[in-house]
């Protein structure tokens, strides 16, 4: 089962109030268009964030307060509510990628890609994913971290091809030269850490620790990188 939507209780209230409702009007009008049964007090509660109404109920409110769905969600967090906010069926989702519904209903529901990397691009173009937060909830954000410290700590050019493969939508010349930079920057960090240099003096020692934690968070450097270079990817 498929956590309950991240609701936005402070817009749902805003919205309810500029169209002159109360809760009970909000609850007739979801039982009158949709057959629902809620009371006055459950829309208090979800409005109080006490409680959250499930994919059925937020499209029955949505209804009731002439809005979309999506304009009653907070910040989506899974592929799933990516497609809610979307508004867009979980069987055209999958039509438009080329992959069985029960497949793509099995990869909302696990949070695990089956797909190809052609059916993954067009996944996060129908439903408008940044880069980042596409290859996090594909599952890939391990595998690139990999190859991001290989690149900074070694031979970069060797990791063009496989962080281009896992990052299709970004062209070629745009992963070399953010991995260039990582890897100038990791050995501006750690320059003093070189054979030549006694890191067992204090200046040695930190820039192995800066060297490490340049590493540690080559993710974090890698994104803003890629952020300076093209704002909004």
């Amino acid at each position: 089962m498929h956590a309950r939507p991240p609701f936005d209780a402070a817009k749902a209230r805003r919205l309810r109030e500029s169209l002159g409702m109360t809760p009970a009007h909000v609850s007739y009008g979801m039982w009158a268009a949709f057959g629902l049964r809620i009371t006055p007090e459950t829309i208090a509660a979800w409005e109080l964030q006490e409680e959250t109404p499930n994919e059925t109920e937020l499209a029955a409110l949505a209804g009731a307060l002439w809005c979309s769905p999506a304009d009653l969600l907070g910040k989506p967090r899974t592929l799933h509510e990516y497609r809610l906010v979307k508004g867009v069926a979980l069987s055209d989702v999958a039509l438009q990628i080329g992959m069985p519904t029960a497949q793509y209903a099995e990869v909302e529901r696990t949070g695990t890609w089956t797909g190809n990397e052609q059916q993954a691009a067009t996944l996060a173009a129908i439903l408008g994913l940044s880069v980042r937060t596409h290859i996090e909830l594909i599952g890939k954000d391990r595998k690139l971290r990999e190859h991001l410290r290989s690149a900074a700590g070694s031979r970069w050019q060797a990791y063009v091809r496989p962080v281009h493969k896992l990052l299709p939508s970004l062209d070629r010349p745009t992963v070399e030269r953010v991995l260039e930079r990582l890897n100038d920057e990791f050995h501006k960090r750690s320059f003093s850490s070189l054979s030549w240099i006694d890191t067992s003096t204090e200046t040695g020692s930190n820039s192995v620790d800066a060297g490490r934690q340049f590493l540690d968070e080559v993710g974090e450097h890698f994104w803003a990188q890629l952020e300076a270079l093209h704002p909004g990817r």
